[in-house]
Protein backbone atom coordinates (compact mmCIF):
# COMPACT_ATOMS: atom_id res chain seq x y z
CA UNK A 1 0.00 0.00 0.00
CA UNK A 2 1.51 3.42 -1.06
CA UNK A 3 2.21 6.00 1.53
CA UNK A 4 0.80 9.73 1.38
CA UNK A 5 1.65 12.56 3.75
CA UNK A 6 -0.85 15.43 3.45
CA UNK A 7 0.48 18.51 5.50
CA UNK A 8 -2.75 20.55 6.39
CA UNK A 9 -6.03 20.18 6.98
CA UNK A 10 -7.84 22.79 4.94
CA UNK A 11 -10.14 22.30 2.52
CA UNK A 12 -7.88 21.56 -0.56
CA UNK A 13 -5.45 18.98 1.87
CA UNK A 14 -8.72 17.05 3.81
CA UNK A 15 -10.27 17.00 0.43
CA UNK A 16 -7.60 14.94 -0.87
CA UNK A 17 -6.81 12.99 2.07
CA UNK A 18 -10.58 12.02 2.33
CA UNK A 19 -10.06 11.37 -1.31
CA UNK A 20 -7.14 8.57 -1.49
CA UNK A 21 -8.40 7.26 1.69
CA UNK A 22 -11.51 5.83 -0.14
CA UNK A 23 -8.96 4.64 -2.72
CA UNK A 24 -7.55 2.62 -0.14
CA UNK A 25 -4.31 4.62 0.05
CA UNK A 26 -2.23 4.83 3.66
CA UNK A 27 -2.35 8.52 4.35
CA UNK A 28 -1.25 10.63 7.16
CA UNK A 29 -2.95 13.86 7.49
CA UNK A 30 -1.05 16.66 9.74
CA UNK A 31 -2.27 19.55 11.14
CA UNK A 32 -2.08 21.44 14.95
CA UNK A 33 -5.69 21.74 15.19
CA UNK A 34 -8.28 18.85 15.89
CA UNK A 35 -11.89 18.88 14.83
CA UNK A 36 -13.38 20.34 17.79
CA UNK A 37 -10.75 22.64 18.10
CA UNK A 38 -11.49 23.72 14.41
CA UNK A 39 -15.27 23.91 15.02
CA UNK A 40 -14.61 26.51 18.00
CA UNK A 41 -12.31 28.60 16.37
CA UNK A 42 -11.87 31.74 14.61
CA UNK A 43 -13.68 32.03 11.00
CA UNK A 44 -11.16 31.68 8.28
CA UNK A 45 -13.13 33.03 5.64
CA UNK A 46 -15.72 33.43 3.17
CA UNK A 47 -16.55 31.04 1.00
CA UNK A 48 -19.36 30.06 -1.81
CA UNK A 49 -19.04 26.97 -3.57
CA UNK A 50 -20.80 26.45 -7.31
CA UNK A 51 -21.91 23.69 -9.06
CA UNK A 52 -19.17 21.81 -10.44
CA UNK A 53 -17.64 22.10 -6.57
CA UNK A 54 -20.80 21.13 -5.11
CA UNK A 55 -20.98 17.80 -7.19
CA UNK A 56 -17.83 17.18 -5.95
CA UNK A 57 -19.10 16.61 -2.55
CA UNK A 58 -21.77 14.72 -3.20
CA UNK A 59 -19.95 12.66 -5.24
CA UNK A 60 -17.30 11.58 -2.94
CA UNK A 61 -20.12 12.11 0.59
CA UNK A 62 -18.99 15.13 1.48
CA UNK A 63 -22.22 17.15 1.09
CA UNK A 64 -23.24 17.07 5.07
CA UNK A 65 -25.52 20.33 4.75
CA UNK A 66 -27.59 19.97 1.27
CA UNK A 67 -30.65 20.58 3.21
CA UNK A 68 -29.57 22.84 5.91
CA UNK A 69 -27.82 25.86 4.14
CA UNK A 70 -29.57 28.47 1.95
CA UNK A 71 -29.43 27.91 -1.86
CA UNK A 72 -27.39 30.99 -3.56
CA UNK A 73 -30.05 31.71 -6.72
CA UNK A 74 -27.63 34.27 -8.48
CA UNK A 75 -24.96 36.62 -8.59
CA UNK A 76 -25.84 40.51 -7.96
CA UNK A 77 -24.01 43.16 -9.45
CA UNK A 78 -24.12 47.25 -8.50
CA UNK A 79 -21.54 49.83 -9.21
CA UNK A 80 -21.46 53.03 -7.38
CA UNK A 81 -19.13 56.18 -7.15
CA UNK A 82 -17.13 56.40 -3.78
CA UNK A 83 -19.88 58.72 -2.12
CA UNK A 84 -22.22 56.08 -2.41
CA UNK A 85 -24.68 57.68 -4.62
CA UNK A 86 -27.19 55.98 -6.87
CA UNK A 87 -25.93 52.94 -8.62
CA UNK A 88 -25.01 53.38 -12.16
CA UNK A 89 -25.66 49.36 -12.78
CA UNK A 90 -27.71 47.28 -10.19
CA UNK A 91 -28.81 43.77 -11.95
CA UNK A 92 -28.96 40.32 -11.02
CA UNK A 93 -27.74 37.04 -12.85
CA UNK A 94 -29.25 33.91 -12.32
CA UNK A 95 -27.13 30.55 -11.50
CA UNK A 96 -28.31 27.71 -13.94
CA UNK A 97 -27.07 25.99 -10.60
CA UNK A 98 -28.02 26.45 -6.84
CA UNK A 99 -24.75 27.76 -4.96
CA UNK A 100 -24.04 27.24 -1.38
CA UNK A 101 -22.09 28.74 1.16
CA UNK A 102 -21.32 26.74 4.89
CA UNK A 103 -18.57 28.69 7.58
CA UNK A 104 -15.77 26.14 6.78
CA UNK A 105 -15.49 25.87 10.64
CA UNK A 106 -18.45 23.47 10.05
CA UNK A 107 -16.95 21.81 7.08
CA UNK A 108 -13.52 21.24 7.78
CA UNK A 109 -14.27 19.81 11.41
CA UNK A 110 -16.49 17.67 9.99
CA UNK A 111 -14.38 16.53 6.86
CA UNK A 112 -11.39 15.84 10.19
CA UNK A 113 -13.84 14.12 12.06
CA UNK A 114 -14.74 11.72 8.72
CA UNK A 115 -10.76 10.98 7.98
CA UNK A 116 -10.23 9.95 11.98
CA UNK A 117 -13.13 7.87 11.92
CA UNK A 118 -12.02 6.54 8.15
CA UNK A 119 -8.60 5.07 9.30
CA UNK A 120 -7.13 7.84 8.46
CA UNK A 121 -3.69 8.66 10.46
CA UNK A 122 -3.66 11.92 12.08
CA UNK A 123 -0.55 14.07 13.75
CA UNK A 124 -0.98 16.67 15.75
CA UNK A 125 1.44 18.63 15.09
CA UNK A 126 3.08 22.24 13.69
CA UNK A 127 4.95 21.53 10.83
CA UNK A 128 8.07 23.53 10.28
CA UNK A 129 10.62 23.01 7.40
CA UNK A 130 12.47 21.07 9.75
CA UNK A 131 9.95 18.84 10.94
CA UNK A 132 8.69 17.98 7.25
CA UNK A 133 12.12 16.92 6.59
CA UNK A 134 11.93 14.47 9.33
CA UNK A 135 8.41 13.24 8.16
CA UNK A 136 9.13 12.76 4.20
CA UNK A 137 11.34 10.07 4.77
CA UNK A 138 8.18 7.36 5.59
CA UNK A 139 6.53 8.50 2.99
CA UNK A 140 6.23 8.05 -0.94
CA UNK A 141 4.54 11.03 -1.51
CA UNK A 142 4.41 14.51 0.45
CA UNK A 143 1.54 16.34 -0.35
CA UNK A 144 2.19 20.34 0.84
CA UNK A 145 -1.49 22.10 1.47
CA UNK A 146 -0.73 24.70 4.51
CA UNK A 147 -2.45 27.92 2.79
CA UNK A 148 -0.45 30.91 3.22
CA UNK A 149 1.57 29.99 5.84
CA UNK A 150 5.51 29.70 6.21
CA UNK A 151 5.87 26.42 4.46
CA UNK A 152 4.57 28.03 1.52
CA UNK A 153 7.91 30.08 1.82
CA UNK A 154 9.82 26.85 0.62
CA UNK A 155 8.11 26.92 -2.80
CA UNK A 156 9.72 29.53 -4.79
CA UNK A 157 8.04 32.54 -6.54
CA UNK A 158 6.76 31.79 -9.68
CA UNK A 159 8.01 35.85 -11.35
CA UNK A 160 6.40 35.51 -14.62
CA UNK A 161 3.13 34.69 -13.02
CA UNK A 162 3.06 36.46 -9.82
CA UNK A 163 2.99 40.42 -11.13
CA UNK A 164 1.93 41.55 -7.62
CA UNK A 165 4.42 42.45 -4.95
CA UNK A 166 1.81 44.23 -1.96
CA UNK A 167 -1.57 43.10 -0.97
CA UNK A 168 -4.19 45.10 -3.59
CA UNK A 169 -7.03 44.48 -1.09
CA UNK A 170 -7.72 44.81 2.92
CA UNK A 171 -9.82 42.08 3.74
CA UNK A 172 -12.32 42.48 6.70
CA UNK A 173 -15.48 39.83 7.15
CA UNK A 174 -18.10 39.15 9.70
CA UNK A 175 -20.76 36.66 9.72
CA UNK A 176 -23.80 38.38 11.07
CA UNK A 177 -27.46 38.06 12.23
CA UNK A 178 -30.17 40.49 12.49
CA UNK A 179 -29.10 41.92 8.89
CA UNK A 180 -32.10 42.03 5.86
CA UNK A 181 -32.18 40.36 3.30
CA UNK A 182 -30.54 41.03 -0.02
CA UNK A 183 -33.69 42.60 -2.43
CA UNK A 184 -33.13 40.23 -4.76
CA UNK A 185 -33.54 37.39 -2.52
CA UNK A 186 -30.53 34.79 -1.68
CA UNK A 187 -27.66 36.07 -4.07
CA UNK A 188 -24.02 36.69 -3.57
CA UNK A 189 -24.23 40.23 -3.73
CA UNK A 190 -21.41 42.23 -4.80
CA UNK A 191 -21.02 46.10 -4.94
CA UNK A 192 -17.83 47.76 -6.77
CA UNK A 193 -17.54 51.20 -5.45
CA UNK A 194 -15.36 52.48 -8.25
CA UNK A 195 -11.71 53.25 -7.45
CA UNK A 196 -12.43 51.68 -3.79
CA UNK A 197 -13.08 48.53 -3.54
CA UNK A 198 -15.60 46.26 -3.22
CA UNK A 199 -18.86 44.94 -1.08
CA UNK A 200 -19.83 41.62 -0.46
CA UNK A 201 -22.83 40.23 1.05
CA UNK A 202 -23.36 36.49 1.10
CA UNK A 203 -26.48 33.70 2.57
CA UNK A 204 -24.38 31.08 4.66
CA UNK A 205 -24.94 28.41 7.10
CA UNK A 206 -22.37 29.03 10.00
CA UNK A 207 -21.77 27.16 13.48
CA UNK A 208 -24.98 28.80 14.94
CA UNK A 209 -27.60 28.46 12.11
CA UNK A 210 -28.20 30.30 8.71
CA UNK A 211 -26.81 33.82 8.78
CA UNK A 212 -24.90 37.01 6.58
CA UNK A 213 -21.85 36.77 5.87
CA UNK A 214 -20.56 40.53 4.86
CA UNK A 215 -16.59 40.99 3.33
CA UNK A 216 -15.18 44.57 2.70
CA UNK A 217 -12.22 44.61 -0.26
CA UNK A 218 -10.41 48.07 0.32
CA UNK A 219 -7.94 49.30 -1.68
CA UNK A 220 -5.12 49.60 0.61
CA UNK A 221 -5.31 53.29 1.43
CA UNK A 222 -8.27 54.39 -0.06
CA UNK A 223 -11.59 55.58 1.10
CA UNK A 224 -12.89 51.26 2.32
CA UNK A 225 -10.22 51.14 4.43
CA UNK A 226 -10.75 51.67 8.08
CA UNK A 227 -7.61 51.21 9.93
CA UNK A 228 -7.59 48.94 13.44
CA UNK A 229 -6.13 49.54 15.93
CA UNK A 230 -4.25 46.47 17.46
CA UNK A 231 -6.03 43.52 19.27
CA UNK A 232 -8.71 45.04 17.10
CA UNK A 233 -12.05 42.42 18.65
CA UNK A 234 -14.60 40.76 16.36
CA UNK A 235 -16.87 43.90 17.23
CA UNK A 236 -14.18 46.28 16.75
CA UNK A 237 -13.96 44.39 13.09
CA UNK A 238 -18.00 44.98 12.29
CA UNK A 239 -18.11 48.17 13.76
CA UNK A 240 -15.79 49.60 11.34
CA UNK A 241 -17.05 47.62 8.30
CA UNK A 242 -20.68 49.01 9.25
CA UNK A 243 -19.04 52.57 9.56
CA UNK A 244 -17.62 52.08 5.82
CA UNK A 245 -21.31 50.65 4.81
CA UNK A 246 -22.93 54.24 6.06
CA UNK A 247 -20.16 56.14 4.64
CA UNK A 248 -20.09 54.51 1.05
CA UNK A 249 -22.63 51.99 0.54
CA UNK A 250 -25.99 53.52 2.38
CA UNK A 251 -27.75 50.67 0.64
CA UNK A 252 -25.90 47.68 2.10
CA UNK A 253 -25.88 49.72 5.23
CA UNK A 254 -29.34 50.17 5.67
CA UNK A 255 -29.56 45.89 5.00
CA UNK A 256 -26.71 45.67 7.68
CA UNK A 257 -27.39 48.86 10.14
CA UNK A 258 -29.09 46.29 12.97
CA UNK A 259 -26.26 43.27 12.38
CA UNK A 260 -24.32 41.76 15.45
CA UNK A 261 -21.65 39.22 14.94
CA UNK A 262 -23.41 35.45 14.89
CA UNK A 263 -20.75 34.35 17.19
CA UNK A 264 -17.71 35.89 18.87
CA UNK A 265 -15.05 34.57 16.82
CA UNK A 266 -16.83 35.24 13.53
CA UNK A 267 -14.81 38.29 12.16
CA UNK A 268 -11.64 38.40 10.83
CA UNK A 269 -9.10 41.66 9.09
CA UNK A 270 -6.22 41.42 7.37
CA UNK A 271 -4.50 41.26 3.87
CA UNK A 272 -2.41 39.16 2.02
CA UNK A 273 -0.41 39.09 -1.65
CA UNK A 274 -1.89 37.08 -4.91
CA UNK A 275 1.59 34.93 -5.56
CA UNK A 276 2.00 31.97 -7.69
CA UNK A 277 4.63 29.57 -6.89
CA UNK A 278 6.54 27.29 -8.24
CA UNK A 279 4.63 23.80 -7.46
CA UNK A 280 7.70 21.61 -6.69
CA UNK A 281 9.88 22.19 -3.13
CA UNK A 282 12.91 20.34 -2.13
CA UNK A 283 14.08 19.73 1.14
CA UNK A 284 17.45 19.84 2.24
CA UNK A 285 18.07 16.43 1.22
CA UNK A 286 16.38 16.89 -1.50
CA UNK A 287 13.71 15.57 -1.88
CA UNK A 288 11.00 16.77 -3.67
CA UNK A 289 7.53 17.57 -2.03
CA UNK A 290 4.30 18.84 -3.85
CA UNK A 291 2.36 21.88 -3.07
CA UNK A 292 -1.53 22.60 -3.76
CA UNK A 293 -4.02 24.85 -4.10
CA UNK A 294 -3.70 28.72 -2.71
CA UNK A 295 -0.01 27.44 -1.50
CA UNK A 296 1.10 27.51 -4.71
CA UNK A 297 -1.80 29.67 -6.57
CA UNK A 298 -3.29 32.16 -3.97
CA UNK A 299 -5.58 34.66 -5.69
CA UNK A 300 -7.36 37.72 -3.95
CA UNK A 301 -10.93 36.54 -2.97
CA UNK A 302 -12.46 39.19 -5.07
CA UNK A 303 -13.65 36.25 -7.75
CA UNK A 304 -15.19 33.94 -4.78
CA UNK A 305 -13.44 31.06 -6.17
CA UNK A 306 -11.03 29.92 -3.21
CA UNK A 307 -13.06 27.28 -1.81
CA UNK A 308 -13.94 25.56 -5.34
CA UNK A 309 -10.01 25.59 -6.55
CA UNK A 310 -9.25 23.93 -3.62
CA UNK A 311 -12.21 21.33 -4.51
CA UNK A 312 -10.55 21.00 -7.99
CA UNK A 313 -6.89 20.91 -7.26
CA UNK A 314 -8.01 18.19 -4.44
CA UNK A 315 -10.03 16.15 -7.76
CA UNK A 316 -7.01 16.35 -9.72
CA UNK A 317 -3.95 15.58 -7.73
CA UNK A 318 -6.63 12.46 -6.51
CA UNK A 319 -6.88 11.44 -10.41
CA UNK A 320 -3.14 11.74 -10.97
CA UNK A 321 -2.09 10.16 -7.76
CA UNK A 322 -4.13 6.89 -8.63
CA UNK A 323 -3.68 7.43 -12.45
CA UNK A 324 0.34 7.14 -11.65
CA UNK A 325 0.49 3.58 -10.30
CA UNK A 326 3.16 2.03 -8.50
CA UNK A 327 5.50 4.11 -10.30
CA UNK A 328 7.69 6.74 -8.19
CA UNK A 329 6.11 10.40 -7.35
CA UNK A 330 9.47 12.26 -8.66
CA UNK A 331 9.63 15.88 -9.47
CA UNK A 332 8.04 14.88 -13.24
CA UNK A 333 4.66 13.44 -11.86
CA UNK A 334 4.40 16.45 -9.44
CA UNK A 335 5.11 19.22 -12.45
CA UNK A 336 2.51 17.29 -14.68
CA UNK A 337 0.08 16.78 -11.98
CA UNK A 338 0.21 20.68 -11.40
CA UNK A 339 0.27 21.59 -14.67
CA UNK A 340 -3.42 19.90 -15.13
CA UNK A 341 -4.95 21.66 -12.27
CA UNK A 342 -2.72 25.22 -13.78
CA UNK A 343 -4.76 24.66 -16.73
CA UNK A 344 -7.46 25.62 -15.04
CA UNK A 345 -6.53 27.81 -12.37
CA UNK A 346 -4.76 30.07 -14.77
CA UNK A 347 -8.01 31.01 -15.67
CA UNK A 348 -9.07 32.13 -12.20
CA UNK A 349 -5.68 33.76 -11.97
CA UNK A 350 -6.38 35.83 -14.94
CA UNK A 351 -10.08 36.65 -14.23
CA UNK A 352 -9.11 38.31 -10.40
CA UNK A 353 -6.08 40.08 -11.97
CA UNK A 354 -8.95 41.91 -14.10
CA UNK A 355 -11.39 42.29 -11.32
CA UNK A 356 -8.55 43.51 -9.09
CA UNK A 357 -7.99 46.11 -12.14
CA UNK A 358 -11.70 47.01 -12.95
CA UNK A 359 -10.43 48.38 -16.50
CA UNK A 360 -12.20 49.82 -18.62
CA UNK A 361 -14.02 47.34 -20.70
CA UNK A 362 -15.25 45.11 -17.28
CA UNK A 363 -17.76 48.68 -16.62
CA UNK A 364 -19.11 48.45 -20.01
CA UNK A 365 -19.70 44.59 -19.81
CA UNK A 366 -21.48 45.36 -16.62
CA UNK A 367 -23.47 48.40 -18.54
CA UNK A 368 -24.37 46.00 -20.84
CA UNK A 369 -25.79 43.43 -18.34
CA UNK A 370 -27.85 45.68 -16.82
CA UNK A 371 -30.36 45.61 -19.88
CA UNK A 372 -29.59 42.20 -21.21
CA UNK A 373 -30.31 39.50 -19.05
CA UNK A 374 -28.65 36.65 -20.72
CA UNK A 375 -24.72 38.86 -20.16
CA UNK A 376 -25.61 38.90 -16.25
CA UNK A 377 -26.76 35.27 -16.37
CA UNK A 378 -23.84 34.12 -18.67
CA UNK A 379 -21.35 36.34 -15.88
CA UNK A 380 -22.90 34.29 -12.88
CA UNK A 381 -22.78 31.01 -14.39
CA UNK A 382 -19.04 31.80 -14.86
CA UNK A 383 -18.47 31.36 -11.44
CA UNK A 384 -19.44 28.18 -11.68
CA UNK A 385 -17.24 27.50 -14.84
CA UNK A 386 -14.63 30.22 -15.55
CA UNK A 387 -12.94 28.69 -18.12
CA UNK A 388 -15.51 30.65 -20.64
CA UNK A 389 -14.30 34.29 -19.97
CA UNK A 390 -11.29 34.24 -21.83
CA UNK A 391 -13.88 33.99 -24.73
CA UNK A 392 -15.77 37.57 -23.91
CA UNK A 393 -14.91 38.62 -20.68
CA UNK A 394 -11.61 39.35 -20.13
CA UNK A 395 -8.98 40.76 -23.13
CA UNK A 396 -10.74 43.98 -24.50
CA UNK A 397 -11.02 43.29 -27.72
CA UNK A 398 -12.98 40.01 -27.21
CA UNK A 399 -14.80 41.98 -24.74
CA UNK A 400 -15.83 44.68 -27.23
CA UNK A 401 -16.48 42.38 -30.00
CA UNK A 402 -18.98 40.78 -27.48
CA UNK A 403 -20.55 43.78 -26.70
CA UNK A 404 -20.95 44.88 -30.35
CA UNK A 405 -22.36 41.84 -31.16
CA UNK A 406 -25.24 41.80 -28.47
CA UNK A 407 -26.07 45.51 -29.38
CA UNK A 408 -26.72 44.56 -33.17
CA UNK A 409 -28.69 41.63 -31.75
CA UNK A 410 -30.68 44.02 -29.43
CA UNK A 411 -31.35 46.46 -32.40
CA UNK A 412 -32.17 44.49 -34.75
CA UNK A 413 -34.93 42.62 -31.82
CA UNK A 414 -36.11 45.95 -31.24
CA UNK A 415 -37.32 46.75 -34.55
CA UNK A 416 -39.26 43.48 -35.51
CA UNK A 417 -43.04 43.39 -35.39
CA UNK A 418 -44.69 42.49 -32.05
CA UNK A 419 -46.59 39.48 -32.81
Amino acid sequence: MRTILVVGAGPSGLQLALGLLAEDYDVTLVDPRGPEEIRSGRVMSTQCLFGPALRRERRHGLDLWGDRAPRVTGVGVRVTGPDGGPAEVDWVGRLDEPARSVDQRLTLSAWADLFARGGGRVLRHRVTPEDLADLAPGHDLVVVAAGRGALGGLFPRDERRSPFTAPQRVLSLAYVTGADHHPDGDVLGRTAVRGAGELFTLPTLSVNGPCQALMVEAVPGGPLDHPRPPGATGEDVLSAMLDVLRRHAPREHERFARARLADPLGALHGSHTPVVREPVARLADGTPVLGMADTVVSNDPVTAQGANMASLCADVYRRAIVDHGTRPFDETFMRAAFASYWRHARQVTAWSRVMLNGPHHVWELYRLADRHQPTADRFANSFGDPSGLIDWFLHPERATAYADGVRRSLAVSSHLPIS
